[in-house]
């Protein structure tokens, strides 16, 4: 069976189908509507052979393509430090679920992306392109609904996962992120986050992620310890109901450093 499909291959196909007629029922908020969502693809890949073929795919195929749909800012990844082949994270915006929706049979009749992808979109169960795809969808907060990008540059990013260990508590920590200044004390102490997104699906839920990034590693240093003593970050973070210990129960961060044909 070939691998004709760019978002099928995720594990996202068969829930998504399920979950997104749900997603568009009720009225709209003025204040929501136009939140961004994001597909975070994270490839597993055993060897350096896998990444050159996903690397090679969204470089001469997936981007070019997803432009063309007016699909922009595509960040691809890879990690700084890996403890062995780097696994390569894809950042895929879409300015509503229908674009996200319909982004595959669009694709499908691309002829231009199936020729250019075709040793990635093809590749045999004998020399696979990659090991697995874990994959989730992300809504924009309403405090920060779309990208924001860096300034050209050599930069790190950190992507951070925060998990909740209960729905209650991820509506709690959103509401800190938006309504209780969390973000806006990130910009202001110069993180310059990316994006903050609330998984609607995918795996490890209820979750939430975020990217923010820096000059280097000791630039990420100094700004967390100006963060942890921040005068107004200490005044959220006593409020009892938005103490750590009852919204976050795991935070997992991990360090990139774009591609060189990434558009974030």
């Amino acid at each position: 069976m070939k691998r004709r499909s760019f978002v099928k291959t995720t594990v996202l196909g068969t829930a998504a189908a399920a979950i997104l007629p749900q997603l568009s029922l009720g009225h709209t908020n003025p204040k929501t509507e136009n939140r961004m969502y994001y597909e975070l693809r994270t490839y597993i890949l055993k060897d350096a052979n896998q990444q050159s073929l996903v690397e090679n795919y969204f470089e001469k195929a997936a981007i070019p393509a997803l432009n063309k749909l007016g699909i922009k800012n595509v960040g691809v990844f890879t990690e700084i430090k890996p403890s062995g082949q780097s696994t390569l994270i894809a950042l895929i915006p879409y300015k509503s679920i229908a674009d996200f929706e319909s982004v595959n049979s669009k694709l499908d009749q691309d002829k231009a992306y199936l020729t250019a992808g075709a040793a990635y979109l093809n590749a045999p169960a004998t020399a696979s392109a990659y090991e697995r795809i874990e994959s989730s969808l992300l809504k924009a907060f309403t405090h920060m609904p779309g990208l924001e990008l860096p300034a050209k540059g050599k930069r790190i990013f950190e992507l951070r996962r925060y998990e909740h260990a209960s729905e209650a508590a991820g509506v709690k920590k959103r509401e800190m992120f938006n309504d209780a200044g969390e973000i806006d004390i990130f910009k202001r102490l110069g993180f310059k986050p990316v994006f903050f997104g609330e998984t609607i699906i995918g795996d490890h839920r209820p979750n939430l992620f975020y990217m923010v990034t820096f000059d280097d590693m000791a630039a990420h240093d100094q700004h967390w310890k100006s963060f942890g003593g921040d005068p107004e970050w200490k005044k959220i973070s006593a409020i009892p109901d938005y103490a750590d210990a009852k919204l976050v129960s795991k935070i997992t961060a991990t360090f990139l450093q774009p591609a060189a044909y990434s558009q974030i």
